[in-house]
């Protein structure tokens, strides 16, 4: 049985990962891009370059969608509506769970299924063991398309919301930045000592490294938060909260940005407010969950 078709449409390093994924397996892959030379070597390689996003779009009943965001979604495909009749969009792009939502009701509104995707992994790792994407839409298109989905990473359906996909990609993200910010500011707290980011760097990556075992120690923290449990037998909100005060207090003395201390400190100090010295530190997510605004915010 032959390899189904497959089109994708944007060839940046994760498009031309996908690509090249695809041929390995053995699937006639058609390809578009705005700035054609892209497409180049992957033509060598086997691809078929397509002259237009309809002649992309005419070429197989399953489009991949590997772009900047939606909004080049519309200015690709805006001009080819006639022709996304029947098609299943997979995007792969990153927005807002919102725009996604959008995104599949204007899909629809054109005859075609929509399926929300997030690649969880750098270019250079799609096709691997390690590669996985997270996916959401209707369960039955995207079963089958299944088999050609887990050629770029083991697919996992979060369920038929459209946005719930770009959700989870981006609260993978939230950790991400906030963690490379993170460690961008601690290495600009010893830079302030004279120690060089060379020297600081490999002596805090292991706090980043050794995070899921300091959460784990035996407990199901989701579980606690989901029942809002909160047990400070092991740290509480105002140790961790006068750990940020020093942070805070350090940074200012350094001369740096207190931008992101500040935010950490706000979350401690919100739940000390609110009576929860004494709970453990996960209790901040209260008042992340509801913040108190500005009148005028």
């Amino acid at each position: 049985m032959s390899a189904a078709p497959v089109t994708l449409i944007g060839l940046g390093p994760m498009g031309q990962a996908m690509v090249r994924t695809l041929l390995a397996a053995g699937h006639p892959v058609t390809v578009w891009n705005r700035t054609p030379h892209r497409a180049d070597g992957l033509v060598a390689e086997g691809a078929t370059l397509a002259a237009s996003p309809a002649d992309a779009l005419a070429a197989s009943e399953l489009v991949i969608l590997s772009l900047t965001d939606y909004r080049a979604m519309y200015d690709v495909l805006g001009t080819a509506a006639p022709a996304l009749a029947g098609r299943t969009l997979v995007n792969l792009s990153s927005d807002t769970p919102d725009r996604a939502r959008e995104a599949a009701a204007w899909a629809a509104g054109h005859g075609a299924h929509f399926v929300t995707g997030g690649v969880m992994v750098p270019a250079p790792m799609v096709g691997t063991e390690a590669a996985y994407v997270y996916y959401s839409g209707p369960r039955e298109v995207f079963e089958a398309h299944r088999p050609v989905l887990a050629r770029i990473g083991t697919p996992r359906h979060l369920g038929e919301d459209a946005g719930l996909a770009q959700l989870m990609y981006l609260a993978h993200l939230d950790v991400f930045l906030t963690s490379l910010s993170a460690l961008m500011h601690a290495t600009a707290l010893l830079g302030s000592a004279g120690i060089t980011a060379a020297e600081a760097v490999p002596e805090l990556m292991p706090t980043i490294t050794d995070i899921p075992a300091i959460l784990g120690a035996g407990e199901d923290v989701g579980a606690q938060i989901d029942a809002g449990e909160h047990p400070g037998h092991l740290s509480t909100v105002t140790m961790m909260g006068a750990t940020a005060d020093h942070i805070v207090d350090t940074s200012d003395s350094a001369g740096l940005d207190l931008a992101l201390p500040r935010a950490v400190r706000a979350h401690y100090l919100r739940a000390i407010a609110d009576g929860h010295g004494k709970d453990n530190w996960t209790r901040i997510v209260d008042g992340i969950r509801t913040p108190r605004r500005e009148p005028n915010a």
